[in-house]
């Protein structure tokens, strides 16, 4: 998943951060985020989820508070081969 964040992200985002890191460290024990952070400038996202589909991975990313709270203000999904 690549996405983008709102302006002025860091003031935005601290009332909805802990539910984030929370959900995130969930996903992430249950085996359904390999890895996701920031771009170093903050103003992208990049994420592997790992879901049966489409839908599941929408659903994921959708749940998140970041989402719901328009701290991440779009994104699109890239199905993934992992060659190595």
């Amino acid at each position: 998943m690549w996405g983008t964040y709102c302006d002025q992200v860091l003031e935005k985002r601290a009332p909805h951060r802990q539910a984030h890191l929370d959900n995130l460290q969930r996903l992430h024990r249950a085996g359904q985020v390999f890895t996701i952070g920031p771009t170093q400038d903050l103003t992208q996202v990049f994420g592997i989820y790992i879901a049966a589909d489409e839908a599941a991975a929408r659903n994921l990313i959708e749940s998140d508070p970041y989402w719901q709270n328009q701290i991440w203000t779009s994104y699109h999904i890239y199905e993934w081969i992992q060659a190595l």
